[in-house]
């Protein structure tokens, strides 16, 4: 069995109305967890029903989609769609909304999850997809933040009006990674949720992103609303998973915004990587984010750099290498580092 990715040409045949989906937006800042939180929920998915995840990457890439893939390569009743590039609600919401219509159209879910970046404006989203003919096609059901309570001991965090909002919108806090908290790390973000949040936002507290499925079905606070159309900048290019790799063996693209940026790669399936290397590489780098699965030596590894923690698991399969690096500031030499860590490869 195969999970059914953008990738797959769309079906233009009619099909019957799709309404009122249940819909529930998984947001968080960069390295939170919002992925592997969108995994364990999958895992728990009934086996009857179809579900559909809208991925938005603030790079070019599109990681998350292929750690997924990844990870429920089994289960032909998932379906993913990505929105590359940055926020997803730039240009009125035109790329989001062409790829919701897209996704719903070809999986007909039962349920559909949305991940913004943890660099988007989550308002504006929340705005655009509880308005219009949104509201006619999905029902909008608890809008989700996850946050590591570790985080509100940190300037960069308590004054990051993304990371402010991304709590303040938000129906349920789910206080991510509690079993690495501190004494008081807990009551901390309690307390931040009191002063940023409507008093009837919920905390909660997980382990690996792990939380109770019947959470998605709470309701949202938000009613109908006109999407605004706030200028922030974010690139627009073509999407990096549409072009052909070149001779060189490796395409890269970047982007830009909310003082971050971003630099993506995709690798020829025939490079082979040194595990050893890339994780050599990633620990003496410093940035805020890097996440990509690699075709090793060692077989098909994932690697995930947050909060200056590296994490590394073995997945089944890739069909390529790809990665994405964040950061406020990202090493001129990155490309250079990557390629040295190529051990193998019919292109060299």
């Amino acid at each position: 069995m195969e999970i059914v990715s953008d990738q797959n040409t769309m079906t233009t045949r009619s099909a019957p109305h799709i309404a009122s989906v249940p819909t529930n937006i998984i947001s968080g800042f960069l390295g939170v967890g919002k992925t592997t939180a969108i995994q364990n929920l999958l895992n728990q998915k009934p086996k009857h029903e179809r579900w559909a995840v809208l991925v938005n990457e603030f790079g070019e890439v599109g990681i998350d989609t292929s750690l997924i893939e990844t990870q429920s390569s089994t289960d032909t009743d998932i379906f993913l769609k990505e929105v590359p590039g940055g926020c997803m609600c730039c240009t009125n919401g035109l790329p989001m909304q062409m790829a919701l219509n897209q996704l719903l159209s070809r999986a007909r879910p039962h349920r559909l999850i949305i991940e913004p970046t943890g660099l988007g404006h989550l308002e504006e989203v929340i705005a655009t997809l509880s308005s219009g003919f949104n509201q006619k096609t999905i029902r909008l059901n608890a809008v989700i933040t996850l946050a590591d309570a570790r985080m509100l001991t940190q300037d960069r965090y308590l004054k990051n009006e993304t990371f402010i909002e991304q709590v303040a919108v938000a129906d349920i806090v789910i206080g991510n990674k509690c079993d690495l908290y501190h004494l008081g790390d807990k009551e901390r973000l309690v307390e931040f949720a009191s002063h940023q949040c409507e008093p009837e936002t919920q905390v909660v507290f997980s382990e690996r992103g792990v939380f109770d499925l019947g959470l998605l079905d709470c309701p949202s606070r938000f009613v109908q609303t006109d999407p605004t159309d706030q200028p922030h900048h974010h690139s627009i290019e073509k999407q990096l998973n549409d072009q052909l790799i070149p001779e060189s063996g490796y395409l890269t693209a970047s982007n830009a915004g909310d003082g971050y940026m971003s630099l993506g790669f995709r690798f020829d399936a025939r490079f082979l990587f040194d595990a050893t290397k890339v994780r050599a590489i990633l620990q003496g780098i410093n940035i805020e984010r890097f996440k990509g699965v690699f075709k090793t030596q060692d077989g098909a590894k994932v690697f995930n750099l947050a909060s200056d923690v590296l994490t590394e698991m073995s997945v089944p399969h890739c069909e390529e290498s790809r990665c994405e690096a964040i950061g406020m500031d990202l090493p001129d030499d990155l490309t250079d580092q990557l390629l040295n860590a190529v051990t193998a490869s019919k292109l060299l």
